[in-house]
C-alpha cells in the first residue's frame, strides 16, 4: 500500500511535470507568434510608409514633368516668336536694301543727266555734256523728219552754243545737208568746207568735198565743180566719194 502510494505520487508528479512542460511550450509559441506579428506589423508599416513616399515622389515627378513640359512649350513659343521676328526683320532689311538700291540707282540716273559722258559719232569717241548730246540728237531727229528749215536753225544754234564740241564736224555736215535741201547752196558750201578745214581726216570729209561740188553744179559753177572733184580725187583717192567724183567728172562739160 505504501508502495502503491509511492507509485501514485510518482505518477502524479510525472503528470504534473508533463502538464507544466506543455504549458511552457504554448507560451513560447505565443511569444514567437507575437514577435512575428510585431515584425509583420513593422514591416507592413514600413511598406506602407515606403509606398506613401513612393506615391509622393511619383506625384512630385509628375509635377516636375508637367512643369518641364510647360517650360518646353513656352520655349517653343518663344523660339517661334523669335523666328517670326527674325523673318520679319529679314523682310524689312530686304525691303530697306531694295529701297536703298532704288534710291541709289535713281540718284545715279539723276546725276548722270548732269555729268559728262563718252559718246561715239562717226567713229570718233569724245566726251560730251548731257545737254550737248541731247541738243545734237534733237537737231538730227528734226533733219531725219525732213524738217530742213528747223534742222538748219537747230544745228546753227548748236554750233554757236558749242563751238569746240566733239559734235562740230558732224553738225557742220548735217547743217550743210539741210541747207542743200533748202537750196541754200552758198551757205552749204561754207559749212562743208568748214568741216574739211576743221578735220581733214574725218570720215565725212570726202562726202563734204563731194557735196561742195554738187552745190557748185547747182550754182552753174561747172569750172569750180571740176576743180573741187579733182581735189577730191587727190586728197581722198580711196574713198567712195572719189569713185562718184570720177563719174561726175566724165559727165561734166
Amino acid at each position: 500500500m505504501k508502495h502503491f502510494r509511492s507509485v501514485l505520487a510518482a505518477v502524479a508528479c510525472l503528470v504534473a511535470f508533463n502538464a507544466h512542460a506543455g504549458l511552457f511550450e504554448d507560451d513560447e509559441a505565443r511569444k514567437a507568434i507575437l514577435e512575428m506579428r510585431q515584425r509583420l506589423d513593422v514591416s507592413q508599416q514600413r511598406m506602407t510608409e515606403d509606398l506613401r513616399k513612393a506615391n509622393e515622389d511619383n506625384a512630385q515627378l509628375r509635377r516636375s514633368l508637367l512643369e518641364l513640359s510647360g517650360q518646353i512649350d513656352a520655349l517653343r513659343n518663344e523660339m517661334a516668336q523669335m523666328r517670326g521676328q527674325s523673318e520679319q526683320v529679314t523682310r524689312q532689311l530686304s525691303e530697306v536694301q531694295r529701297l536703298q538700291k532704288d534710291m541709289s540707282q535713281g540718284l545715279d540716273n539723276r546725276l548722270s543727266k548732269f555729268e559728262p559722258s563718252k559718246v561715239t559719232v562717226d567713229g570718233r569717241e569724245f566726251v560730251a555734256e548731257p545737254a550737248e548730246k541731247q541738243e545734237f540728237e534733237a537737231a538730227l531727229a528734226v533733219l531725219r523728219k525732213g524738217e530742213f528749215a528747223l534742222a538748219q536753225t537747230a544745228f546753227s544754234s548748236f554750233l554757236k552754243r558749242y563751238p569746240q564740241s566733239g559734235y562740230k564736224a558732224p553738225a557742220l555736215f548735217w547743217l550743210g545737208n539741210a541747207q542743200y535741201a533748202l537750196r541754200n547752196y552758198r551757205d552749204a558750201i561754207t559749212n562743208f568746207r568748214a568741216l574739211v578745214a576743221t578735220d581733214t581726216e574725218h570720215v565725212r570729209a570726202p562726202e563734204a568735198v563731194l557735196a561742195v561740188a554738187n552745190c557748185q553744179v547747182e550754182l552753174k559753177d561747172i569750172k569750180g565743180a571740176r576743180k573741187t572733184l579733182e581735189d577730191l580725187l587727190k586728197a581722198y583717192p580711196q574713198s567712195e566719194a572719189a569713185s562718184v567724183a570720177k563719174d561726175r567728172l566724165s559727165k561734166l562739160k
